[in-house]
């Protein structure tokens, strides 16, 4: 039986060990949490708390990450990593923020079961059919950069999850981690500051408006298509085939090309977790990763002015900023969005105005010193 440490104890988290749980080969043993183990009468488990870093790392031989909070997991992912100890993330935040010093130095990979593994892993399938991929698609059903707290209420309400976890999907700023991601990990670019996220009247004819984007631009791109009629929770892949196989994949209803769309219809979360645990386990290669050398990265963009002295709190999911993916040689000045609770201004922004270093004091972190030294 191989003992599972999970970093997180929201809502995909708890999924994970219940999902784990019903496993005949995997158990958790600990879970990490930075609130006190004995007042969380929620927790399904409440004697697998601990606030020990050396509990966790000592009592698992892997780390699941699913805590949403890049600054608070940092330390607990150093510590596994510096013990040898396999880390599986379902935490597209901290693969963004710091997760390349981690693939640097040890065994990190994201989860298939997010939208971002699940790309990963369709990937693979389409190297192993012939498929020269072009596009590593996202779908998203609504955007709205600037809802009320009052919208947002009712429908993490409706939804069961938290305020701000319904914010960042919503306003967007999920779906830039995501493929921010996708990008760094699968050697993809993106098409410009913010994605282009285009509507389309289906699927395929939105894979082949991106796939002509990316032949311009001589390279994959990592996009999403936005509010598609009848449109699944999945992901899709938009990409070439040689010539002689297009009688053939127009035999199997793929369409005439040049461009054919692998649509996953699903994303299971939680529940495909334990294939990407058991990956590790076989030591077999990360499924997808930040990488070593990332080009791409999410900044905060004011959703209203910002004055001098105002402190951000929460502001992945918050009314204050939103994510926004952006290519990191054209923005030297930039600083992550997982890196702003807490943060300071020291000058005014506007709405719409991307946040730099200029713009705020920073909270000293190790995660702040991770990320500095991979600059």
């Amino acid at each position: 039986m191989t003992r599972i440490g999970i970093i997180g104890t929201g809502y995909i988290a708890k999924g994970i060990l219940m999902a784990l749980d019903r496993t005949d080969d995997l158990q958790v043993t600990r879970v990490f949490t930075h609130s006190s183990p004995g007042k969380r009468t929620d927790y399904p488990k409440p004697g697998l708390l601990t606030n020990s870093i050396d509990e966790l790392v000592g009592e698992t031989d892997l780390v699941v990450v699913a805590s949403g909070d890049p600054v608070r997991a940092t330390e607990p992912v150093e510590a596994a990593i510096g013990a040898s100890l396999p880390v599986v993330t379902m935490d597209a935040e901290l693969q963004v923020t710091v997760g390349s010093h981690f693939a640097r130095r040890g065994y990190i990979t994201e989860a298939e079961g997010d939208q971002p593994g699940c790309l990963a892993a369709l990937r693979e399938e389409a190297l192993a059919m012939g498929f020269s991929p072009l596009v590593y698609g996202n779908l998203k059903g609504f955007l709205n950069h600037n809802p009320t707290p009052e919208e947002m209420h009712h429908w993490s309400s409706i939804q069961g999850i938290s305020m701000d976890k319904t914010t960042a999907f919503t306003d967007g700023t999920k779906v830039q981690i995501e493929q921010a991601l996708v990008a760094n990990g699968l050697g993809a670019a993106i098409a410009r500051d913010g994605l282009l996220g285009p509507t389309a009247a289906d699927v395929a004819s939105g894979g082949a408006e991106l796939a002509e984007t990316a032949k311009r631009l001589g390279r994959p791109i990592s996009d999403y298509l936005l509010g598609v009629p009848g449109a699944p929770a999945g992901v899709f892949l938009t990409g070439r085939h040689e010539e002689e196989m297009q009688p053939y994949l127009r035999y199997y209803k793929m369409g005439d090309g040049p461009y054919y769309t692998l649509l996953r219809n699903y994303h299971l979360c939680h529940l495909e977790v334990a294939k990407t645990v058991r990956r590790a386990l076989e030591k077999k290669a990360p499924l997808l990763n930040n990488g070593t050398a990332p080009t791409v990265q999410v900044v905060g963009v004011a959703k209203r002015d910002l004055g001098e002295g105002e402190v951000l709190r929460h502001p992945m999911g918050s009314f204050d900023v939103r994510g926004c993916a952006v290519r990191i040689a054209d923005h030297r000045d930039h600083v992550p969005i997982g890196l702003l609770d807490g943060a300071r201004l020291i000058r005014p922004v506007p709405a719409d105005g991307t946040i730099t270093m200029d713009d705020v004091e920073l909270v000293e972190s190790r995660a702040l010193e991770l990320w500095r030294g991979l600059h």
